[in-house]
C-alpha cells in the first residue's frame, strides 16, 4: 500500500465532491514519547487513508500533532483506531466550532515526522514537559479571569489575535511560538510573579509546553485553558455559559478561521473596512496571508497590491519565469507583514492590547 499522496490539487478535490462525504473536522495532540516516529507515522497513515481521513498531523519522538477532517459516518472508528493505542486511549478530540464557509477545510492526508510537534527553540531535555500548569474548565476560566490580579496571556500569533481574543487578554505582537516565549517572560511576567498567570492558545498545545516552561522557570501559579479556544467555545455554547470570546478564531486550514461571536474587531489590510477575513495573496511569487474585504478582493483579484496583480495577471508561463530562481519561502511567511498592505502598515498594533 502507498504511503503518501500522488494526486494533484484538482484530482484531490473532485474525488472529494464524488465522494460527497459530510467531514467533521478535529483537532488533538499528545506529549508522549514515540520511539521509532516513522513507524507509528507509516502505521498512521495506513489506518487513516482506509478510513479516508484527511489533514495534516506531525510526529516526532515527543508526541503526536493533529489537525484532520473524519468522515462522519467513520468517526466512531476513528475513535477505536485511537484508543487502540495505549498513549491516545481517550485522548481529548476538539471539535471544530464552525465549518461552515469552505467545503473542504483538507484535501489530502498528510502525515509528517519532525523533530517536534511544536517548533518552540526549548531544549526539552532541559525541564519536565509534563510539569504543566493546572487546566481550566470554560467556568473556571471565566472566574479566574475576572480576579484582577489575573494576568490573561494569547500564546497565539499577532495575526491570530488580530481577528480574535479574550477580553483583556494580553496580545503581544510576535510572529511566532518560538519567538513568544522569552518576550513574555521579559516584558509580561518579571515583577508579576505573585499574580495568577492564564494562558490560551487555538486548542491547547502551545499552552502545554509553555506553561511546563514557565514553572520550571520559576513561575508558581501557572494555568492553562484546557483544550483552548475551540474547546471554551463549544463549552460554552452547549452549557449556558458567559463566551469572553470575541471575534474569530483563526484556524490553520482552508477555513482560516471560525466565528466564536459576531465581533468584528479587525480591519481589511487595503482599505481599513472591519473585515477578518484572511486569505492568502494569488501571486504565487507572494502569496502571504492577509486581511481582505470583498471590495478590495474584487478590485485587486485576491492579490495584496497593484504589483501583485498586475503579475497575476500575466500567463503563467510568465510568472513561473518571473518566479524562476527567487526565494519566496521568507516572504510566503509574512503573514501580514508586508510593506504592500498599506492600511496594515500604517496602523500596527502596539506591543500588547486588551
Amino acid at each position: 500500500m502507498q504511503l503518501w499522496n500522488k494526486l494533484n490539487k484538482e484530482e484531490l478535490l473532485n474525488q472529494l465532491k464524488e465522494q460527497n462525504v459530510q467531514f467533521v473536522t478535529v483537532s488533538f495532540y499528545q506529549y508522549t514519547h514515540i520511539g521509532n516516529p516513522q513507524i507509528f507515522r507509516n502505521y498512521l497513515y495506513q489506518k487513516w487513508f482506509e478510513l479516508g481521513i484527511v489533514g495534516r498531523t506531525y510526529v516526532a519522538h515527543e508526541g503526536i500533532n493533529a489537525q484532520i477532517s473524519v468522515p462522519a459516518d467513520k468517526f466512531e472508528a476513528f475513535r477505536s483506531c485511537l484508543d487502540e493505542i495505549s498513549f491516545l486511549e481517550a485522548v481529548r478530540l476538539n471539535i471544530a466550532v464552525d465549518d461552515a464557509g469552505v467545503e473542504f477545510p483538507f484535501l489530502k492526508l498528510k502525515i509528517k515526522v519532525r523533530n517536534k510537534i511544536l517548533a518552540d527553540g526549548l531544549n526539552d531535555l532541559s525541564f519536565d514537559v509534563t510539569d504543566r500548569g493546572k487546566h481550566l474548565s470554560a467556568e473556571e476560566f471565566n472566574q479566574l479571569t475576572d480576579d484582577p490580579q489575573t494576568l490573561l496571556i494569547d500564546m497565539r500569533n499577532h495575526y491570530e489575535s488580530e481577528v480574535g481574543h479574550f477580553k483583556g487578554a494580553i496580545t503581544p505582537d510576535v510572529d511566532t511560538f518560538r519567538e513568544s516565549l522569552p518576550i513574555i517572560e521579559d516584558e509580561i511576567l518579571k515583577g508579576n510573579e505573585d499574580k495568577n498567570i492564564v494562558m490560551y492558545c487555538t486548542g491547547g498545545i502551545r499552552c502545554e509546553k509553555a506553561s511546563a516552561w514557565f514553572k520550571h522557570r520559576g513561575y508558581k501559579n501557572v494555568h492553562q485553558l484546557e483544550g483552548g479556544i475551540i474547546k471554551y467555545a463549544n463549552d460554552c455554547k452547549d452549557r449556558g455559559l458567559e463566551n469572553k470570546f470575541i471575534g474569530k478564531n483563526f484556524v490553520f486550514d482552508q477555513r482560516m478561521g471560525e466565528k466564536i461571536s459576531d465581533e468584528v474587531i479587525a480591519h481589511c489590510h487595503q482599505c481599513g473596512k472591519a473585515c477578518d477575513t484572511h486569505t492568502n495573496c494569488n501571486n504565487e511569487a507572494c502569496h502571504i496571508l492577509f486581511i481582505q474585504c470583498d471590495e478590495c478582493r474584487e478590485k485587486f483579484d485576491g492579490c495584496c497590491s497593484t504589483e501583485c496583480t498586475d503579475i497575476y495577471h500575466l500567463p503563467e508561463e510568465e510568472q513561473r519565469r518571473l518566479r524562476k530562481g527567487k526565494l519566496i519561502k521568507n516572504n510566503i511567511y509574512k503573514k501580514g507583514r508586508s510593506a504592500k498592505l498599506l492600511y496594515k502598515a500604517n496602523n500596527e498594533k502596539p506591543q500588547h492590547t486588551s
